[in-house]
């Protein structure tokens, strides 16, 4: 599953502008789904499939093994929240981490560049 989050980081550099451009390109960046007096979002259905499969295999794993985790769908079950609900939201959560850490291996460093140009 990491190697699909790989590939997308890798085939996509320029798209990493922020943690809301990777959400967008793993396809779970928050859309309005909003009708009448109802007040809702979904999960972007574009991007990368197969970085979006990784991320629902993330949560699922995270569900039945993170005591964190457990604890924040518990809540959220609490609120009315359907189980596929608590999932998008934590797809969305597991990108903004995971972006924390893909992003430098996916920009090069640019404090080495303007050093290698000085000198």
């Amino acid at each position: 599953m990491a190697s699909a989050l790989l590939v997308a980081v890798e085939d996509n550099p320029e798209r990493l502008k922020s943690e809301a451009s990777f959400a967008a390109l793993c396809g779970v960046s928050p859309v309005d789904a909003s009708s009448g007096q109802q007040r809702r979002h979904r999960l972007n259905r574009g991007g990368n499939r197969d970085a979006n499969r990784a991320l629902w295999v993330i949560a699922f794993v995270r569900i039945r093994c993170d005591p964190r985790t457990k604890e924040y769908a518990e809540r959220r079950t609490r609120e009315g929240r359907t189980r596929l609900e608590i999932i998008c939201c934590l797809k969305r959560y597991i990108a903004r981490d995971l972006f924390k850490i893909l992003r430098p291996i996916a920009l090069p460093d640019t404090a080495n560049e303007e050093s290698r140009k000085a000198a």
